[in-house]
């Protein structure tokens, strides 16, 4: 079924049936086809599945997939894995359609008139995969758009929620309006000038949540609507995995570098999760904080520089969240009530605020400092008038009539505020009680757990209103509006995550020095770049001080490397789990001084002898001795008194699984692990479980939930040995 609605002197076709949305897209566009999508959750994949398989079956067609971050639900490689995974993907996942192309791109398998870019891939899995390394688009973030339209983007395609809203349907970009507002500006701009064919298109998902401000949109906004309850799939969610000591370390020392009243930006993941968590046990425990902090030797070894950017005290004034992903930690501090600190959209009325001249009451103090401040004039015209209201300084039933204001019930006064007697009857009669329309988050996209949407759809639309998703062109850096941004952004702290740091402070983080991209660049640059321009903005870079790789242990603060994504010209804070390097403007010396500092002690001292040898370290230095203990087994113990006495859980906001599947998945854990390194001695045994013990009767839940208690054949048998060894050895049974 097909109706079209003429709305703004455009026409939108409506569809509830994505074949035939995929029939009006060829018939408008034609059959070559640049597909662009946003990144992330955003996918409308039922279209994108049919218009993949619309090509591929028909080689006089060609299609060019332009999007980042495609999703897809986890596979067991092995049946012990398909087990465990298959009942959780079901529950977690639902009906969520996997997006056909990925499958074919996995495989390797793309037809010859069909091509995928990605701008931004999930970190390290497609490594060896060449269609995603031979067509990744190395960009900025608040470049994608001009990116897209460079390559000839003529469909652009998002998920969307829709809502009645003061009587009118409206449609909400809800979890991505990071790219598509823009681009759909340029592309209508060249439509307008060559006739350029293009078409924009939204498909409704009634579980996604609806959000306002700049996701709100028109009908008017889209070509084509495909809105069919039956295409209401479950969202891709991001299941909460635990979180390890090193992240905790990492994220207490971040903690102490963020200043009450300040800004913060943050990541996903269990790092992001820790630095959550961290900031709420200095808010809501402090003393526990304190008491950790001071086992840590923060304030010993980076106490000047905590207290000069950074504090531990409680949040009395809160935070503002201004981050190109609305992530879940970000949610539980709002829930924490640290992320409350609001902005507003007026640059006058934004200073006063940082200033402390004015807070969120509204008094008569506060008109004062609007007209001393000059931000409304003495004698009200129409455009004070709509300021006072917006913002809430004034009553909503306020009107101005003749160089009059009157009142909704029915008081009437000069409109002349330098008139004392009129300023006191304004100040009985049209004052407002608190400030309206503060944000306390800017976003671009957001991806999370079942939970955290969950939470979204249950908020009222006042709540609801509280935080902005918008264009990346408004989030990451400060072009288009530097004053008002920069206000609302102060004490930014942008805090992102890396792969590697040179000793000179150069920053790895999208790639290897073989050329192969590990994930992308996404906005990190822009953030990097905002730190330094903000006055009081700081960069923290994260990275655990080492990996592991085959049994082998590597450093991860290393001499030099063939990749660089943020030079070190921009470097600034750096942190690892033993402790936080401060590199702005310092010499090379004490840069590299401050990264021995907070290295794993295994590698300090090839490093400091390559840097010796290159004469960029005097020859005679030694790292100090508070910073040679920096070894694993030391933080571990450390680590262990604090999860005994009831902090650091391994997971803080909760999480998806079960009880027997945090089990397993500890033990499936261990045992890959000896079957790469011990398979002789892990068979061995394991043949004598099955052959001579009876399975313990507190394995049986864990047998059924892996369908492995009533074995019917050697290789489950087998299985069930290794699986029952491994809950024995690590003490579950």
């Amino acid at each position: 079924m097909i109706r079209k609605v003429s709305k703004a002197q455009r026409p939108v076709a409506y569809f509830d049936d994505v074949e035939r949305c995929v029939d009006a897209i060829v018939e408008k566009v034609g059959k070559d086809i640049v597909f662009g999508m946003p990144l992330g959750l955003g996918k409308p994949n039922l279209l994108a599945n049919a218009l993949y398989q619309r090509v591929k079956n028909d080689p006089t067609m060609s299609l060019r997939i332009l999007t980042a971050l495609s999703l897809e639900v986890p596979a067991g490689k092995s049946d012990l894995e398909k087990r465990f995974l298959d009942p959780f993907v079901e529950r977690i996942w639902g009906d969520y359609p996997a997006l056909t192309y990925l499958q074919d791109v996995r495989r390797n398998s793309l037809p010859p008139n069909i091509q995928v870019s990605e701008f931004f891939m999930k970190a390290g899995v497609f490594l060896d995969n060449p269609i995603e390394q031979q067509n990744y688009i190395s960009s900025n973030y608040t470049h994608i758009a001009r990116d897209m339209l460079e390559n000839g983007v003529n469909v652009i395609a998002q998920m969307v929620s829709k809502k009645e809203v003061d009587g009118e349907v409206s449609y909400s970009l809800s979890c991505n309006p990071d790219v598509s507002p823009d681009l759909a500006v340029m592309m209508r701009e060249l439509e307008a000038k060559t006739g350029y064919k293009i078409a924009v298109v939204g498909a409704v998902n009634n579980r996604l949540p609806f959000m306002y401000h700049d996701a709100m949109v028109p009908a008017s906004a889209f070509d084509m609507i495909i809105d069919n309850p039956a295409y209401d799939y479950t969202l891709f969610s991001t299941p909460n995995m635990s979180v390890e000591k090193e992240d905790y370390l990492i994220g207490m020392h971040v903690s102490s570098l963020v200043r009450d009243g300040g800004t913060l930006q943050v990541g996903i993941g269990s790092l992001g999760d820790a630095i959550a968590y961290s900031m709420i046990l200095r808010h809501t425990q402090n003393d526990a904080y304190r008491s950790a902090i001071a086992d840590l030797g923060v304030m010993d070894k980076s106490g000047d520089l905590v207290r000069r950017i950074g504090g531990l005290d409680a949040f009395g004034k809160g935070l503002y969240g201004s981050s190109e992903m609305f992530v879940n930690g970000l949610l539980e501090l709002y829930k924490a009530g640290i992320l409350r600190r609001k902005v507003y959209d007026h640059a006058g009325l934004q200073r006063l605020l940082n200033d402390a001249d004015v807070t969120e009451q509204v008094t008569p103090a506060m008109l004062d400092q609007l007209l001393v401040h000059k931000v409304i004039r003495p004698l009200l015209k129409p455009r004070d008038l709509a300021f006072l209201q917006r913002y809430g300084i004034f009553k909503a039933d306020i009107k101005l009539a003749n160089g009059r204001l009157l009142t909704g019930d029915g008081h009437d006064m000069g409109a002349d505020l330098s008139d004392e007697a009129n300023l006191a009857d304004v100040v009985a009669h049209c004052l407002g009680t608190t400030l309206q329309g503060g944000i306390l988050l800017h976003a671009g996209f957001f991806l999370g757990p079942r939970a955290f949407y969950n939470t979204l759809n249950a908020m009222d639309e006042a709540e609801s209103r509280q935080f902005c998703m918008t264009t990346v062109d408004n989030v990451n850096h400060l072009y288009g509006d530097q004053e008002l941004k920069s206000l609302q952004r102060k004490d930014g702290r942008f805090i992102n995550t890396c792969l590697m740091v040179t000793l000179s402070g150069g920053v790895v983080s999208d790639g290897l020095e073989d050329g192969r991209v590990v994930s992308g660049v996404g906005g990190q640059y822009n953030f990097v770049s905002m730190s330094h321009a903000l006055q009081d903005g700081r960069l923290i870079m994260m990275l655990r001080s080492h990996r592991t790789k085959d049994g082998v242990a590597m450093s991860n603060i290393v001499w030099n490397y063939g990749h660089m994504t943020i030079p070190r010209i921009l470097r600034d804070i750096v942190v690892t789990e033993y402790g936080i390097a401060n590199l702005r403007s310092k010499t090379d010396k004490e840069v590299m001084a401050a990264l021995l500092n907070i290295a794993d002690s295994r590698f300090q001292d090839d490093l400091l002898a390559k840097a010796k040898a290159a004469g960029k370290m005097p020859a005679d230095y030694e790292i100090p001795a508070q910073y040679r203990n920096n070894f694993p087994e030391v933080v571990q113990a450390r680590f262990q008194a604090w999860r005994a006495g009831g902090l650091f859980p391994a997971f803080p906001f909760g999480n998806d699984f079960t009880d027997e599947e945090l089990v397993l998945g500890k033990a499936l854990k261990g045992l890959k692990a000896k079957m790469a390194n011990k398979v002789g001695t892990v068979a061995g045994g394991l043949f004598n479980v099955i052959r001579g013990h009876d399975i313990p009767p507190a394995a049986l839940p864990y047998l059924r939930r892996m369908q492995l208690e009533h074995p019917t054949n050697f290789k489950d048998k087998l299985v069930q040995g290794l699986l029952v060894a491994e809950l024995i050895e690590s003490g579950q049974v």
